[in-house]
């Protein structure tokens, strides 16, 4: 058998390891328990494939890795597993005071419960009736150190184990036929059921260990954090008066500029401006506002050196552009008559494709170069020339506008140290009690102000009624006149009517003539009642309206013999669903000389129709 490398390391093989030197012995022997002879040569007790230490699967889990398992065949300490198809053949063991009998490898082997986590106790069944304590640490402890045997009246016992992987080896043992000595009675006999064993002190030592993995596990990953973490920033310190004086000498430097600066805009946004500390954060906002120019500077000097490469890359470019130029004069000089008939067909062929792609490059660097051109032109269009004497006013205008800008800072730097002297004063004040309003005066100042907000309110409403009642007023009074008016006149006609009749009775007219001057009054009295609806009657009120009436007006011309208001409606309904039969009926009446209602029909049959009269008044006038 191939050398076990647990076996070297857990047990002393050479317990393990029996070769039988009388055959015959050991095939009598195996005939009398009614088993076939299995090979010659002695075996190991246990092999590599079967005694790989269990580790638990829910360890990656809990933890995020996979642990390392040390008995792992391939990590150095034990060898690699033989193949999985050769069936391992299990032999007789001999020990001091029993023999231990494989069993029949025909059957399958015995059947075991589920493995309970971090199991270091077997159950063994089935022991012979005389089996002491030492019977079974002797043949037990060739699988590992023992801690514990707890052994029952009732032919089983319980054993412990220092290690998870020597139960592997236990159970090997499972179905193995037990003899005490070479005695053939019934209680020196037994067949072994070697099982896995749940015990609370090996779930707890379970536990711990997974336990401890955890804890390493965590403090791994912490520390992986704190590696990988970006370094904190550094702490800001608090508001003082001799800190504020640093940090107005770090504002004036530009090396300590920017740390300075967040330090000013973290004290400012924490809140430590103040009346009293208003003047110190003045001078160091104002110490920020001079570094403006600097950056500008800054900014113009990087602008240069911008053009200055725009510059050199343009040169550079047109250099290329130049050599690209001459490789296609040698190209094209090529492939004249005079140089091309003796080329080859290949080198005609390679020549015509260098060319090409010569041509190509040459003509995108120089779209490329004239991008650049065009650009500069478009910038120096812009900019006008130095001659031009409007820029020179634009210059001299631009340096009085910072004259007047840099007065009218310093003036208002003034301006605000007075406001911070008198809110200091105001302040001293306030705390000596010489200013005090209580809040009862706040509160009656604020019922005053409401109160004239309301008196102003009503003011204008009552203004409002008031311009209202005067134009009631002088419609009122022009219906009175107009009243008068139609009054005035309707007597005039009348009496001119009797005069005329007078007339024609004693001048012996003829009725028609007596017909005549009444049309003509009637005439007369209607067109001063159309003058009077015209002046009474309101204009359009919306575009809606002006619409409206177009419509109607077209379609009542193409009916000459007029329509009914639903047949309009209907028309109308097709245009504008919202509209109603009221609406148009209303705006009809209220233009007398456009349209003009006529009733046709007798009886059942009397009909109302509206037609489209606009044309004729034209005509009467």
């Amino acid at each position: 058998a191939a050398a076990d490398g647990l076996g070297s390391i857990a047990i002393d093989t050479t317990q393990l390891n029996m070769s039988v030197t009388d055959p015959t012995a050991w095939a009598t022997a195996m005939n009398n328990l009614g088993m076939v002879p299995v090979g010659l040569a002695g075996q190991q007790l246990v092999t590599d494939s079967i005694c790989v230490p269990g580790f638990d699967p829910s360890l990656s889990m809990m933890t995020g890795i996979t642990p390392i398992n040390p008995m792992i065949p391939g990590m150095g300490l034990v060898p690699p597993p033989p193949p999985t198809d050769v069936p391992v053949v299990k032999e007789i063991i001999h020990c001091k005071s029993c023999t231990l009998f494989p069993p029949n490898p025909n059957l399958p082997p015995p059947s075991t419960r589920e493995r309970p986590p971090g199991c270091k106790t077997v159950f063994v069944g089935g022991l012979p009736e005389n089996a002491t304590e030492e019977i079974i640490q002797e043949v037990f402890e060739q699988c590992g150190d023992i801690t514990a045997i707890r052994k029952s009246k009732k032919n089983f016992c319980h054993i412990r184990f220092a290690e998870e992987f020597m139960v592997d080896k236990a159970i090997y043992l499972s179905g193995y036929r037990m003899r005490l000595g070479s005695s053939t009675d019934k209680k020196d006999s037994g067949r072994l059921h070697v099982d896995f064993a749940q015990a609370r002190d090996d779930f707890y030592e379970w536990e711990c260990k997974q336990r401890m993995l955890a804890r390493e596990e965590r403090h791994r990953r912490k520390m992986e954090e704190d590696r990988l973490r970006p370094p904190s920033p550094p702490a800001i310190m608090h508001y003082s008066e001799h800190e504020a004086a640093l940090l107005a000498e770090k504002l004036k430097d530009d090396s300590k500029f920017s740390e300075a600066i967040t330090v000013l805009l973290t004290w400012i946004e924490r809140g430590e401006v103040n009346r009293r500390s208003a003047n110190q954060f003045y001078s160091m906002v104002q110490s920020a506002n001079s570094h403006v120019r600097r950056l500008m500077n800054e900014k113009a000097a990087h602008e240069q050196e911008m053009e200055q490469a725009k510059e050199s890359f343009k040169n550079a470019l047109t250099g290329i552009l130049t050599q690209f130029e001459q490789i296609v004069a040698v190209f094209n000089a090529s492939t004249r008559q005079k140089a091309w008939d003796h080329f080859s067909k290949a080198q005609r062929k390679n020549i015509d494709i260098w060319r090409k792609h010569s041509e190509e490059l040459r003509n995108a660097h120089s779209e490329q170069l004239m991008g650049i051109r065009r650009e500069e032109e478009m910038e120096m269009s812009d900019d006008d020339s130095g001659d031009n004497p409007s820029k020179k006013l634009r210059v001299d205008d631009s340096a009085l506008a910072a004259q007047a800008y840099a007065l009218k800072e310093e003036n208002d730097s003034l301006r605000w140290q007075l406001d911070a002297y008198r809110n200091e004063v105001e302040l001293l004040k306030q705390e000596k009690g010489q200013l005090f309003r209580t809040e009862e005066s706040l509160t009656k100042d604020q019922q005053l102000q409401f109160l004239q907000q309301t008196m102003q309110g009503m003011q204008q409403q009552l203004l409002s009624i008031q311009e209202e009642l005067n134009n009631k007023k002088s419609e009122l009074e022009q219906a009175k006149e107009e009243q008068t008016h139609t009054q005035a006149m309707l007597k005039v006609l009348q009496e001119q009517l009797k005069s005329a009749k007078e007339l024609a009775e004693i001048n012996g007219h003829d009725d028609s003539q007596a017909n005549e001057i009444n049309v003509l009054t009637v005439a007369l009295v209607n067109q001063d009642r159309e003058k009077n609806s015209e002046k009474r009657s309101p204009g359009l009120k919306s575009e809606k309206e002006a619409l409206l009436i177009g419509i109607i007006s077209t379609f009542l011309h193409v009916h000459p013999f007029g329509a009914n208001i639903e047949y309009l409606w209907s028309y109308m309904q097709q245009l504008d669903s919202r509209i109603s039969a009221n609406e148009i009926e209303m705006l009809l009446m209220r233009l007398p000389r456009m349209f003009k209602q006529e009733f046709t029909g007798v009886g059942a049959t009397l009909e109302k129709r509206w037609k489209f009269c606009a044309f004729e008044g034209i005509k009467t006038v």
